[in-house]
């Protein structure tokens, strides 16, 4: 038997160094552009440029301009109208797609969709004949154009998370948002938490949990898409002479809070604040809620601000959180661990 020579073979360690490391990449959608940026400066890298451009007829252009190819790659782009990069809710959902389409043909590892606001989230089941699943629609959409893995933030519905073959990571904005109750809307026993309907009786009960208040429910019927009718407050007496505050997960064209907010305010309650994590504020809602006779709302940055909003609208950041879940993703860690597993709020 002849002998082997192994002097030129190569050593453990020759293919894949051992110093190799993974890449982290940033980039963003115009849509997002804001809130990419400020995760990218809170994970130390620069936001990469996707050469995003519409041409004359409509349509979106992407090149990335530097090689991404191995990198784990994070998009982040709501699919929410933009006023100031002229997008409708329909023009981020396809720039979305074709990033993630050409970071597929650019060979990057893993294409990781950061999409805190998911656009067409309340079309989640058919209510009534002849209706389609658009939620559905678009998940098949984002995996067919290649996404690994998406990243959101308090759904509409936790049941568009099965929609998806692929993980979702659903973060909440629930911590900062309890967080600035309690500190700017005090003292506690001065409060109570509302929720706008039975659908978010859960999440509001664990909302009041955590700011140690209690809670009550307006009963509201819904006779056609983007129109509700207030009846009344269950739990009333919990609400007369205290600051009540409405929760919700978005807002949109605040007739419904701003309703609710009278409802509440004529059961005896002495000042009504509102609280969301996506603050859409589409159609007249600046001016229904001008109007109305709400204190303040708070919502966080997964949508963009439009210009013009009235002086009682605060927004907080949520790059927090999501930073945290993409250094959490990005070196496989635990991403449950950062709400102690307490992110499955339905």
């Amino acid at each position: 038997m002849s002998s082997v020579d192994t002097e030129d073979a190569p050593t453990a360690g020759t293919y894949i160094p051992a110093e190799y490391d993974k890449r982290l990449m940033v980039a963003a959608g115009r849509s997002s552009l804001e809130l990419g940026s400020s995760i990218a400066e809170r994970l130390g890298v620069d936001l990469t440029d996707a050469g995003l451009k519409t041409f004359s007829d409509g349509e979106v252009y992407c090149r990335y301009r530097d090689s991404i190819r191995g990198a784990d790659l994070f998009i982040v782009q709501s699919t929410c109208r933009s006023d100031s990069q002229g997008l409708t809710v329909n023009d981020a959902l396809m720039e979305l797609m074709i990033m993630v389409h050409a970071a597929k043909h650019a060979s990057a590892h893993r294409i990781i969709a950061v999409s805190p606001w998911y656009g067409y989230s309340r079309q989640d089941k058919k209510s009534a004949p002849r209706e389609p699943i658009s939620a559905r629609l678009i998940a098949d959409l984002l995996e067919t154009a290649g996404i690994d893995r998406l990243v959101t933030m308090d759904l509409h519905a936790g049941q568009v998370q099965g929609f998806f073959s692929n993980p979702v990571d659903h973060m909440t904005a629930m911590p900062i948002l309890t967080q600035y109750v309690q500190d700017q809307l005090g003292p506690v026993e001065d409060l109570c938490i509302i929720a706008p309907d039975a659908g978010r009786v859960k999440l509001t009960r664990k909302f009041a949990q955590k700011v140690g208040a209690p809670y009550a429910l307006l009963e509201k019927e819904r006779p056609a898409q983007q129109t509700a009718e207030i009846g009344y407050v269950i739990g009333k007496d919990k609400v007369r002479g205290k600051r009540a505050v409405i929760i919700d997960d978005m807002i949109d064209t605040g007739g419904t809070l701003a309703a609710g907010a009278q409802t509440v305010l004529e059961e005896g309650a002495d000042e009504v604040y509102a609280v969301a994590t996506h603050g859409l504020f589409s159609g007249n809602a600046f001016e229904t809620l001008a109007s109305s006779p709400l204190s303040g709302i708070v919502v966080t940055d997964t949508v963009p601000l439009p210009d013009g909003a009235p002086d009682l609208i605060r927004v907080l950041t949520s790059a927090d959180i999501l930073t945290d879940t993409v250094r959490k993703i990005f070196t496989d860690d635990s991403v449950s661990d950062i709400f102690q597993g307490e992110n499955q709020l339905f």
